[in-house]
């Protein structure tokens, strides 16, 4: 518990997480104020009459006169009035880290490029599947202070590299970094090493840490310790066995699971079943309900999903490949029968598209690319790529051309803001114009 009476707390960012937090600080007799650049941010109507708020700007004065800043994760370290307060000596936080100093009960902590939610809602509902109390949140569903109450028994937060800037206080139980990919270069100016740094706090105090064995950026700084067990397609402490046409899930030498009982398709997710039940293995969670969870867990919402099948066409909603990685991780080892169509296109934040192009050989594949970057998205295979200005221009062209056996694939490798208001919404889109066309 930490005490907060007295101090001049200043809170940046609306919206949900913003709103938590000052419902944390009122709860505590402590009235924040809040600021934020936009000038009519999520939830404002929902901030009480008495707090004082700033809006369509940051107000350098009150960062100044602070003692405590607890910044949202949209916002950067590196921002001119941040990088001044911090100098001035003012104690710069998160919401994770509030939490985090509040927590009573166990956090299993996960990041990573990719796949980070939908492990973390794996490993929350093998919590729920042993009958443990559990809150299931961070950047994805609730934020992390609406789900202290007391009778918790284990956390599961998917944590971001923003969120982890901010965050000290972390001791996981158990804590992952799945992989490391490219994402966000427009927030990290030194690269993908910075990049890293960031998600590496992740393992700071942690019990176990669960390392991908197939990616060496997951390692620890140091490389691998005594606290770390590991995942991986063919390697690891948990890896796949593949024999006589089946595809087992393998820990230790032991097969535990056959893929055929899991709803998730696609190696990418057999891997994300790996890490997560590695992570509820070192939370000490029984393997039983553990694995009954995973033929149970249907998948998330615009992570290769299924959103519509016809005439031997199957349209898949990846909407969620909002970066390179994901994007590669839905190629790799994608079986299509026919052609595959693959949708690629918006806001690619500065990223290098290129490790792409050793998935997009051979004949049977069409490049449909728009949005902000669809020009250099169709520079990857420009013999076979066609350029329109939105995803609708694309389905409408392509969908005349399926045969069966094809398949029609979003999996943009870009943030949607250019065109759509999320990721969710293009999800949507993509699928009623499965159903309209296909």
């Amino acid at each position: 518990m930490s005490a907060y009476q007295g101090k001049n707390v200043v809170i940046i960012g609306l919206g949900l997480t913003g709103l938590s937090c000052v419902d944390y600080f009122l709860a505590r007799g402590v009235t924040p104020r809040v600021m934020d650049t936009r000038l009519t941010p999520p939830g404002l109507d929902k901030l009480p009459e008495t707090v004082e708020r700033h809006l369509g700007s940051l107000n350098d004065d009150w960062l100044l006169a602070a003692d405590l800043i607890v910044a949202s994760p949209g916002m950067a370290l590196a921002h001119p009035s941040l990088s001044a307060a911090a100098e001035a000596g003012v104690e710069i936080v998160g919401d994770i880290e509030l939490f985090c100093r509040e927590a009573q009960a166990p956090i299993v902590a996960i990041t990573g490029s990719n796949g980070k939610s939908t492990v973390t809602t794996l490993v929350g509902e093998m919590a729920k599947a042993a009958g443990v109390n559990v809150g299931i949140g961070g950047n994805i569903g609730l934020p992390a202070l609406m789900l202290l109450e007391p009778g918790r028994e284990l956390y599961v937060l998917e944590l971001s590299s923003f969120q982890l800037e901010t965050t000290s206080s972390l001791k996981a139980v158990a804590a992952t970094i799945l992989n490391v990919t490219e994402d966000h270069m427009d927030r990290y100016p030194f690269g993908l090493q910075q990049y890293r740094g960031a998600k590496l706090r992740i393992y700071e105090n942690a019990t176990t840490c669960v390392v991908n064995a197939d990616d060496a950026l997951t390692m620890p700084v140091r490389g691998a310790d005594e606290r770390c067990i590991s995942f991986g397609i063919d390697v690891g402490d948990y890896h796949l066995n593949r024999q006589q046409g089946e595809t087992w899930l393998r820990v230790k030498g032991e097969k535990v699971l056959n893929v055929k009982e899991m709803t998730l398709v696609g190696q990418h997710n057999y891997t994300n079943a790996l890490a997560a039940l590695a992570l509820a293995d070192a939370a000490g969670l029984p393997r039983a309900s553990s694995l009954k969870a995973l033929t149970t867990f249907t998948g998330l919402p615009h992570r290769f999903q299924l959103a519509w099948q016809h005439n031997g066409v199957r349209w898949i909603n990846d909407s969620k490949a909002t970066n390179v990685g994901s994007t590669e991780a839905a190629l790799n080892g994608l079986q299509v029968d026919g052609t595959l169509h693959l949708l690629l296109g918006g806001d690619g934040k500065s990223a290098d598209f290129s490790p792409l192009r050793r998935y997009l050989d051979g004949d049977n594949i069409r490049l449909w690319c728009f949005g902000r970057d669809g020009a250099l998205l169709a520079g990857l295979r420009p013999d076979v790529a066609v350029q329109t200005g939105t995803m609708e221009q694309a389905i409408q062209r392509l969908a005349g051309q399926l045969q069966p056996g094809d398949m029609v694939l979003l999996s943009p490798a870009c943030a949607s803001l250019d065109q759509f208001k999320n990721f969710e919404q293009r999800g949507e889109i993509f699928t009623r114009l499965a159903k309209e066309l296909g």
